[in-house]
């Protein structure tokens, strides 16, 4: 389970819903579940969220579309340049990273996972 990063218990709940679609490689699904916290977010919170969103709009872009532009990812890079490497307890250089190799990989799925 990934650590509480927001004190209401839906947001929370959002994210790790999405945090699960997420890794499931179900992208778009994924951002849906955090558009609401998303938007209600303020801050760093905020800006987690919108890169999270981005993320998961790039690959689906790139697997549901076709999509080879990474203009979503280049977009989240703004966000995560805004927040620590480690943020919510989540390794956001590494997911980036996973994130970079998956639009590559049809195969990989990239996990929203605590840092170790």
């Amino acid at each position: 389970m990934l650590p509480v990063f927001s004190a209401d218990p839906q947001v929370q709940a959002a994210f790790q819903r999405g945090a699960e679609l997420f890794g499931a490689g179900q992208w778009w699904e994924a951002h849906e579940a955090w558009e609401e916290p998303w938007a209600r977010a303020q801050g760093q919170e905020r800006d987690f969220l919108q890169a999270l969103i981005l993320l998961a709009a790039a690959l689906h872009k790139r697997w549901h579309h076709g999509s080879t532009a990474h203009r979503n990812l280049y977009k989240a890079d703004a966000y995560l340049a805004r927040l620590p490497r480690v943020y919510a307890g989540v390794d956001l250089g590494a997911l980036r990273e996973d994130v970079w190799a998956a639009l590559h990989d049809p195969a990989r799925r990239p996990q929203v996972l605590p840092a170790d």
